[in-house]
């Protein structure tokens, strides 16, 4: 979902506009392994021009304290690598989304959060739109963690779109092969998420976090992959039984990113 945000009014309207819809997202329990939840919000920051450090600044001094004292756990915050695409991607997690609604209505109304941002945006604001997707993890999905999780790599955040009526398959073959292929082939399984019910294309996408020791490393690693029998062996026999791809057209993207020296998980 996308929406203009002129200084703090997205804060405020992301509050009220999922609060009638709570579908979809269901407590999970949690592990000293990992931090399961019951709803995952993927917040994407477009930064103004030239707004960039304040930005950074505002969530390593002020905001990921007071998203905590709130009982939002953050998760992590990365960069795209690229320096050109100035876009802040960072994950939180909630109980639930009813817990996820009481959270930002308290941080919004926080006197603490209201001096840092207006202090911040003294010379105007830091962002220019916002975007934010609800999440469940997949039933396949390891635990997202916290910690060192990529020794110092990179961060690919891979969409896949389905065909249409084919998403139970593609999570099938996942399930199955493709995750345990990926780790034979030194990638990292961060975690898995469907889009909650509510959410546009819930029905067709899935989206996923994979780590590398460097983007030259993915490469090679996805090279490696693709010639594997194991794995064309479980893609015909997927798309044979499904009647053809299990992901529309051009419906395979790939982004890659940069922990921030403030994020949880590196």
């Amino acid at each position: 979902m996308s929406s203009p945000l002129p200084r703090r009014e997205f804060l405020v309207s992301t509050v009220l506009s999922s609060a009638a819809v709570l579908s979809g997202c269901a407590t999970s329990g949690a592990s000293s392994k990992g931090v399961a939840a019951g709803c995952y919000e993927m917040r994407i920051y477009h930064i103004a021009p030239g707004k960039q450090e304040a930005l950074l600044n505002r969530f390593r001094n002020h905001t990921l304290k007071l998203f905590a004292r709130h009982g939002m756990t953050n998760l992590g915050y990365w960069m795209p690598i690229d320096p050109a695409d100035q876009r802040l991607h960072f994950l939180l997690s909630y109980p639930s989304r009813e817990a996820r609604e009481a959270s930002w209505k308290a941080f919004v109304a926080d006197p603490d959060w209201k001096a840092a941002s207006k202090a911040s945006e003294a010379n105007g604001p830091l962002v220019s739109k916002a975007e934010n997707p609800f999440y469940v993890l997949t039933d396949y999905s390891p635990k997202p963690r916290t910690g060192n999780v990529s020794k110092g790599g990179v961060w690919e955040w891979r969409t896949y779109t389905a065909a249409p009526g084919r998403l139970g398959a593609l999570d099938a073959r996942f399930r199955d092969h493709t995750q345990a292929l990926f780790a034979k082939h030194g990638m990292d399984n961060y975690a898995y998420w469907h889009k909650m019910a509510d959410q546009p294309g819930a029905d067709v996408t899935l989206d996923y976090f994979l780590t590398h020791p460097s983007v030259d490393a993915s490469k090679k690693s996805f090279a490696a992959f693709g010639q594997d029998p194991a794995w064309k062996a479980a893609r015909e026999a997927s798309e044979k039984a499904a009647g053809g791809s299990l992901t529309a057209p051009g419906g395979v993207k790939s982004l890659f990113l940069k922990a921030t020296d403030f994020s949880p998980v590196q």
